[in-house]
């Protein structure tokens, strides 16, 4: 089997759509997460892939890249890096406000590949960078952006000590969250909270409760 084209599956697969929380973004979104996610395996010729996260724009990363079009100051003039990036849709909206520039990482291609897309369709440029970076180096100096990362117990716990260890380096850590089962809520300060419209296929109501936080250094 030749080797997929991510780009090409995206464009193929996807709408260009506004996230409801951010209309000043478009993005390459799946209007169905089933479809999407038999296609996925279809492509790469597996099955029991996980879900194309990068396909939709999750209420976290939503309300994250609402708080910085509102709050530019928080970015303004930073490098920012967002952590499990998927679509790109929070790198773009930090962009958008100011950062001087700003780094997308995921570990799945598809992701990459849907990050440059996103990217060139709202006029900036992101630098994908695939892999884990939560088994490399702390990011100082950078304002690391993560939404909806801390749904799986292993994840949560391996995300929570690298971003510790980045705090201490200089990074400042704001998290979308609409308390996912495993995120830590006793290490976060409530920023801001917001109602995200959702779809009952992906969640469990139309309008998801999601608030940003703040990581507190750990005692």
């Amino acid at each position: 089997m030749s080797k997929p084209d991510p780009a090409a599956f995206i464009r193929t697969n996807t709408k260009i759509l506004s996230p409801p929380l951010l209309p000043e973004i478009r993005l390459h979104l799946a209007e169905q997460s089933l479809p999407i996610w038999m296609k996925t395996e279809e492509e790469l010729g597996e099955s029991g892939l996980p879900p194309p996260y990068w396909a939709f724009a999750w209420p976290g990363g939503q309300a994250l890249g609402r708080h910085l079009l509102d709050n530019p100051a928080l970015v303004a003039g930073k490098p920012v890096l967002d952590l499990a990036a998927g679509c790109g849709m929070t790198a773009i909206a930090a962009l958008k406000a100011g950062a001087a520039r700003a780094i997308g990482n995921d570990i799945d291609e598809f992701a990459g590949a849907a990050m440059g897309l996103n990217a060139a369709l709202n006029g900036v440029a992101i630098e994908v960078r695939l892999g884990d970076m939560l088994s490399g180096p702390p990011m100082p100096d950078h304002v690391i952006l993560v939404g909806d990362l801390f749904y799986e117990k292993p994840l949560a716990a391996k995300v929570l000590a690298w971003l510790d260890a980045c705090q201490l380096a200089g990074a400042t850590i704001l998290t979308g969250d609409p308390q996912r089962t495993y995120f830590p809520k006793h290490r976060f300060t409530r920023v801001a909270d917001y109602q995200v419209p959702v779809s009952r296929e992906l969640e469990d109501a139309e309008l998801k409760p999601t608030a940003i936080w703040r990581l507190v250094p750990n005692p």
